[in-house]
């Protein structure tokens, strides 16, 4: 079997796009949209990637010609998808650290566009021990304060010569907070006044939320999946899920969805002035589905999300959480809720995912606070009472953290003959240890009420503390799954 390489009938296209990373997400998500734009002739550009840390290499997009391999699996529709496609979106690539002149040279191209990056949610800091001299800059919005003032130079401030900046981190206001580190940066290294003026007059910083599992490299399954499926080696390729979502904020929404239309091609991307609905209906949907169901689902004896939707008890459980009692809380049109909601159904149901239901435990107490809290507080404002479900979602936490066993870094818990690691923050192992051989009505009240972890006391909301306590205890009486189907309606 032959390696995969560009094929020669590629169109040519004017590089629009430096990316920062060239990572798996960014390969299925962001260039694998452009690649579909440009063939449907509604966008015209490729894309240079820029290595942005020293390590690893770029030899297999060399020896690719830049081409690679997309395969799309899951559910839509119920019906099983799978899909692939080799991208030619991306041209060239670009290591900063082997090669600073290059890295100058792609922000003084006229055509350039937009810079698209990646990161890793530690990406965008500042950093003040990080010097213009340095050749590229350590910290990636110092390598970007670089690459904008090589071409604030080369154009003479030019106004027309600003970039677009599109960051995907998985962080609040990624956008917004990447023009902050750029602009301390800017103080710090004495950069000219009217080069700060540019970068804010002239370059859109866009905030963005960015959806879809992208799982990466098959390891397990390259073989067959070349032999198979696509009838040669691609030692870049890549799988995730067919689900995407793309939401673009900016203050100056028609300009950016004039020069990067890719919504025109069919692609899931959205262009708003405010992500924050978008955002609200992700973290409580599907970060809260999650949050509200795993870990009462594991010590049911599952193991998977897979597991999990194919359970009676606890898929009927997961449609009252979102359907009754989150989605009437998301500030987006019903409709629009609704078909977001059946698709993160179709998600947790992707027979090609294996989801680890421990894996998603990972500290459950803040994610309980950021991703189900609010909605238990707007349900119970509009309702006049506790979402049952929401709330019996908190006592299957303590039921599973519940445990004075010490491990390495971790409690164990115990289902049955098992045990399991329970991971969280130090202060709240260390509370369940204090606690856990406290009754339910010792033991809830006291975590309601630690402050610490809610940034107030829960015990204040509704019947909360006697909700929370009857739920516990029949837990512990009937056992996980028999309480969990209680509260089905």
């Amino acid at each position: 079997m032959q390696p995969l390489t560009r094929q020669s009938k590629a169109t040519t296209r004017p590089v629009v796009v430096a990316q920062f990373g060239e990572g798996n997400f960014l390969r299925a998500f962001a260039d694998y949209m452009i690649d579909v734009a440009n063939e449907q002739g509604v966008f015209d550009g490729s894309v240079a990637i820029i290595k942005p840390i020293p390590f690893g290499s770029l030899d297999a997009f060399r020896r690719q010609g830049n081409a690679y391999t997309v395969i799309l699996r899951g559910l839509q529709g119920g019906q099983k998808v799978v899909e692939h496609r080799v991208v030619n979106a991306v041209s060239e690539v670009i290591d900063p650290f082997a090669n600073y002149e290059a890295y100058l040279n792609l922000a003084q191209r006229p055509e350039l566009r937009f810079v698209i990056s990646n990161t890793t949610d530690a990406g965008i800091v500042y950093d003040e021990t990080d010097r213009f001299e340095t050749k590229p800059a350590n910290s990636f919005p110092g390598k970007l304060t670089q690459f904008l003032y090589a071409r604030y130079t080369q154009f003479d401030g030019a106004l027309d010569k600003g970039l677009i900046l599109l960051p995907v981190e998985l962080i609040d206001q990624n956008g917004a907070k990447l023009k902050q580190c750029v602009e301390r940066l800017i103080d710090l290294w004495q950069l000219p006044p009217a080069f700060l003026q540019w970068v804010d007059t002239a370059c859109i910083f866009c905030n963005c939320l960015v959806d879809r599992i992208v799982s990466g490299y098959p390891a397990a399954e390259a073989e067959a999946l070349e032999r198979d499926l696509l009838g040669y080696r691609d030692a870049l390729l890549v799988v995730g899920e067919p689900f995407g979502l793309w939401v673009i904020e900016s203050d100056r929404q028609a300009e950016v969805q004039e020069a990067f239309p890719l919504d025109r091609a069919g692609m899931p991307v959205v262009f708003t002035d405010d992500l924050r609905p978008y955002r609200e209906r992700k973290v409580r949907i599907l970060n809260g589905a999650h949050t509200s169901t795993v870990l009462g689902a594991f010590l049911a004896g599952l193991n998977t999300v897979g597991e999990a939707m194919a359970n009676p008890a606890m898929r009927a459980f997961m449609e009252q959480c979102i359907y009754r009692e989150i989605a009437p809380t998301v500030p987006l049109p019903a409709d629009e809720v609704k078909a977001f909601a059946d698709s993160v159904m179709e998600r947790f149901e992707n027979p090609f995912i294996r989801h680890e239901l421990l894996s998603i435990s990972l500290n459950s107490v803040s994610k309980w606070k950021t991703r189900i809290l609010s909605t238990l507080k707007d349900s119970l404002a509009a309702n006049g009472v506790l979402p049952p479900c929401l709330t019996f979602s908190l006592a299957a936490l303590i039921a599973f953290y519940r445990s004075g066993e010490r491990g390495e870094g971790c409690l164990v818990g115990k289902r049955g003959a098992e045990t399991y690691p329970i991971r969280d923050d130090a202060q709240v192992l260390d509370f369940f240890a204090a606690h856990a051989d406290e009754p339910a009505s010792v033991l809830v009240p006291a975590f309601l009420g630690n402050v610490a972890f809610w940034g107030e006391d829960l015990n204040a909301l509704g019947d909360m503390t006697a909700r929370v306590t009857k739920y516990l205890e029949t837990i512990e009486q009937e056992g996980m799954t028999a309480a969990m189907q209680a509260l089905v309606e």
